[in-house]
């Protein structure tokens, strides 16, 4: 009879010792996946952004009280300002943010404080690794792994100790490229120029500009829909309607328009102030050089009931920047009265590194400009954000502020007000209307690429630029593309590699277990040993049990 019950009771006992480690496991215990770093760059010499890279460490949840040399898996809600320096006060290995696929059931003021979060992790250097990746199915798994542990560790010391040694899985995050992070040396920034010629010798020049690139916490998932796509589409569907005023002779305007589509304008709008240099400084003949009336910024345009009027001095009455000023005070008042219109005067401090907004670096050259733009603040988190996506825009209120400006730049080109128009007048109307589909057909482009200003030799980032031109030379006869390469002695702007790098989770018993599982084996051998050195005295016992029972 005991030949019998041993087998089966050790077949019992490593049953349950399977059933416990196959419970809390997958079936997968490896899983491979790419993840995006957080931004490292260098801007006159300033250092932004995180220079680690190689992570190789345990996951642990944001609640855990202790982050020391842990990979910090967090979810769009844990990536708070507070918890983030948490993470650098204790000196954690990483921080792995997990992004949702479905944005669009993320409530505002979620990601209202992750924007605020990212934007202040932005201006640190850090040393700390920072990966962003979609989730899925397996990153979520393991995230409410770490969750569910760090809830228990307030559970009493007996619990935590069974479930560290038989229950919990420990998962081991790793990223193993040794390679160390090198800087870019080869990096261009492209600018676009195309004209609109118009009456006259001496026309004076309007230079209407919006730089195209995007900016977040990581470039390879920065699509930048608001900030700026809306402010290349207005531009494009601006080249667009005034080709049709300035193809008929009747209808040209005594302006030269020029248009331009900047890049670095997300890093002290570098582009332009190349654009600058090289139209200032090198060209013998150039538009800008004199008789410039105003440039017009467009930035961040497709949100919001406000529209400020960025500035670096007053206009002056009697100056064209003062009169244009005027139709767009007109033009909101008549057509738009629940539009709040401001201006907004930023004093150039030529002290500071950086420039807050595009129309500073025309101001610095001496060339009068504002900038546009549904932000009061230069330094709001919306102007660089990877959930600055096509689902936070309003096509329709981004249409209306091109109305907005379109009509004023007519009124101003032809002298309207002085003509005794109605102040209610509509130029852009019937087959000069805005299209609808095709402004949402460009916001669908400029949000399917990201157009982070580093990855200019992506396929993907030349496809775009390539686009854009193509944009502009189906309307204008003089277009020029302008690449500028950096200085490989003394660059003004360093990026650096391994922004996307494949990383592996693991998922592993932790060491408690083995020892839990070798007491098993122990026990088990133990009793083995003990029924067989005392296998008669046993049966004796037995059989009396037996025989009593029968009685």
């Amino acid at each position: 009879m005991l030949l019998r019950i041993l087998p089966r009771a050790a077949a019992l006992l490593m049953l349950c010792v399977q059933l416990l480690h196959s419970s809390v496991l997958p079936t997968v215990s490896s899983y491979e996946f790419t993840a995006y770093r957080m931004q490292q760059y260098a801007i006159q010499q300033e250092k932004h952004g995180c220079r680690g890279a190689i992570v190789q460490a345990e996951a642990r949840s944001a609640d855990e009280p202790v982050l020391t040399r842990r990979c910090v898996i967090m979810k769009l809600p844990d990536f708070t300002v507070e918890r983030y320096f948490e993470a650098l006060r204790q000196s954690a290995a990483a921080v792995l943010l997990l992004l949702p696929k479905n944005m669009s059931a993320v409530p505002q003021d979620i990601i209202q404080t992750f924007m605020v979060s990212e934007s202040e992790a932005l201006l640190k250097d850090t040393i700390m690794p920072v990966y962003v990746t979609p989730e899925d199915e397996q990153l979520l798994y393991m995230y409410e792994e770490v969750k569910h542990a760090a809830a228990s560790r307030t559970s009493s010391i007996l619990v935590r100790v069974f479930r560290s040694m038989v229950t919990a899985t420990v998962f081991q995050i790793l990223v193993s490229n040794t390679n160390p992070i090198k800087p870019i040396t080869d990096s261009t920034i492209i600018t676009l120029e195309g004209v609109l010629p118009g009456a006259g010798e001496d026309a004076p020049t309007i230079v209407i500009t919006a730089h195209y690139d995007s900016y977040g916490l990581t470039p390879w998932l920065s699509y930048g829909a608001d900030s700026n796509g809306s402010g290349v589409i207005i531009l494009l569907e601006l080249v667009r309607l005034f080709q049709k005023l300035y193809s008929n002779p009747h209808s040209q305007p005594a302006y030269h328009l020029l248009f331009s589509l900047t890049g670095g304008g997300k890093y002290n709008f570098l582009g332009t102030k190349r654009f600058l240099e090289e139209n200032m400084d090198h060209a013998e003949t150039s538009l800008l050089h004199d008789n410039v009336a105003f440039v017009l910024c467009l930035d961040t345009l497709a949100n919001g009931d406000d529209m400020f009027l960025h500035v670096s001095r007053p206009p002056k009455p009697g100056t064209p920047q003062h009169a244009f000023v005027q139709h767009l005070e007109q033009v909101v008042s008549s057509r738009f009265p629940w539009v709040r219109f401001g201006m907004v005067h930023k004093k150039i401090n030529l002290g500071e590194s950086t420039v807050s907004w595009e129309h500073e670096r025309y101001a610095m050259r001496r060339i009068p400009g504002f900038t546009l733009s549904h932000l009061e603040d230069p330094k709001s988190e919306l102007r660089g954000s990877i959930l600055d996506t096509v689902l936070h825009v309003d096509l329709r209120k981004m249409k209306r502020n091109a109305i907005v400006i379109a009509e004023s730049l007519a009124r101003f080109m032809y002298n309207l007000s002085d003509k005794g128009s109605p102040k209610d007048i509509q130029v852009f109307k019937g087959q000069m209307e805005f299209q609808d589909s095709r402004m949402s057909s460009l916001m669908s482009f400029l949000t399917s690429i990201p157009r982070a200003t580093q990855l200019d030799k992506d396929p993907k980032h030349t496809i775009l630029v390539n686009t854009l031109e193509h944009e502009l030379r189906y309307y204008l006869h003089q277009v020029h593309r302008h690449t500028f390469r950096q200085d490989k002695r003394d660059p003004e702007l360093t990026f650096f590699d391994q922004m996307e790098q494949p990383m592996m989770m693991y998922r592993i018993k932790p060491a408690a277990f083995d020892l839990f599982l070798g007491g098993c084996i122990a026990a088990y051998l133990a009793i083995v040993y003990y029924t067989i050195e005392n296998c008669g005295y046993l049966y004796t016992k037995l059989k009396a049990a037996v025989k009593s029972k029968q009685k």
